[in-house]
């Protein structure tokens, strides 16, 4: 008998969430945006800045069509410069695309595997008139905020934050998704919580929130007939979906303790292994989305073998994001480092997510741990 598959990260459900979603059934309320699109938000924002903080949010089908009207609220047009985090999935950068805008790769530092400021600094010594930072935090861990800001205030760039891994995580006491002009967090169904789709973007001016909207309803103007005069998009969240997410929101901090737990047990169970786990600066609060090993430099293992070897005892893995500039599709895009070997490439090359799933049992994870110590 096959056994049970060990998941990387799946949905984890509590029962509330049906209770959001059947009010929308029995409010037959079930078309794009309504009342839990509009509660969500303002939960969603109690969550990050409290009940009294000014903050405002934009429920949407999906994190990337948050980050592209989060790049269109920038300012980004054709032929502009975005310097952009290099190691990421694709979706923080692609919408820079439909926008005409450049992506510029700014390499990765080790201490969070994000965004190198010294190596962003590098970037606007190149290219003075890039106007806009995508910045993304890998795996729930919050970049050099304080370094990173320090940047973009003296080149004037705005920063647009990809925190779409790292809803809950903490930089000194503030939530990520907050450090950025326009922020954007991600309810895909394998994050930290799900909408099973959706995701949110988050701006203290409520003018863009308005504005963002506007976009993401198909631009229509206040007529009595449908007038469009910009360009619109069809980016609006289900109020059923939107039902799950504020179902999913009161367990969010559960779910990071759970996802804290598993990254404790890694770190123990794999003690004494050529490995290491993602960083984290002692100064954050990480949500730990996902845990991840580094097989240690001259070790004879590879983490495609390790990959491999936990496939076959049906236990999911996966690669470490392969860094953009490594792309085919971007291999014409600039690269900027300040190492002779980039980090983003050496990390590929020597990492590996774990499983994470929040329901994995921990006699389930000491099965994981022990096949990995089978590959050393």
């Amino acid at each position: 008998m096959e056994r049970k598959r060990i998941a990387l990260s799946t949905p984890t459900m509590h029962g509330e969430e049906m209770t959001f979603v059947q009010e929308a059934f029995d409010k037959n309320w079930i078309a794009p945006l309504g009342f839990n699109c509009d509660k969500f938000e303002e939960e969603t924002s109690a969550y990050l800045v409290g009940k009294e903080g000014a903050y405002h949010a934009l429920s949407l089908c999906s994190g990337t069509a948050a980050l592209h009207l989060a790049y269109k609220l920038a300012g980004v047009k054709r032929g502009d410069i975005v310097l952009c985090s290099d190691m990421t999935f694709a979706a923080t950068v692609n919408p820079v695309s439909y926008e005409g805008g450049v992506q510029v790769f700014v390499d990765s530092e080790r201490e969070t595997w994000n965004m190198d400021p010294k190596a962003l600094e590098k970037a606007f010594e190149k290219y003075p008139n890039a106007k806009v930072v995508a910045l993304a935090h890998l795996y729930g861990t919050p970049s050099k905020m304080d370094e990173i800001l320090a940047v973009c205030e003296k080149y004037g760039a705005v920063l647009v934050e990809d925190a779409a891994e790292a809803f809950s995580a903490e930089y000194k006491g503030k939530k990520m998704g907050t450090f950025g002009k326009y922020n954007v967090i991600s309810f895909n169904g394998n994050k930290i919580i799900t909408t099973s789709g959706g995701g949110m973007l988050l701006t203290a001016e409520k003018k863009a929130r308005d504005k963002a909207f506007f976009w993401a309803t198909q631009a229509r103007e206040p007529a009595p007939w449908y007038q469009h005069e910009e360009i619109g998009y069809n980016y609006r969240m289900s109020n059923v979906v939107a039902g799950i997410g504020r179902g999913q929101l009161l367990h969010l901090d559960e779910h990071r303790d759970a996802k804290e737990k598993i990254y404790r047990r890694y770190e123990a169970g794999l003690k004494g292994l050529p490995v290491t786990m993602n960083p984290y600066l002692p100064y954050t609060k990480s949500n730990f989305w996902l845990s991840c090993l580094l097989i240690d430099k001259g070790v004879n293992v590879k983490p495609t073998e390790v990959l491999e070897a936990l496939a076959k005892e049906n236990i999911e893995t996966r690669p470490i994001w392969k860094p953009m500039h490594m792309q085919p599709v971007f291999k014409h895009h600039d690269f900027i480092s300040v190492e002779e070997t980039p980090v983003g490439e050496d990390i590929f090359a020597r990492g590996l997510c774990l499983p994470s799933d929040i329901k994995m049992t921990e006699e389930e994870q000491d099965f994981v741990i022990e096949q990995i110590k089978r590959c050393f």
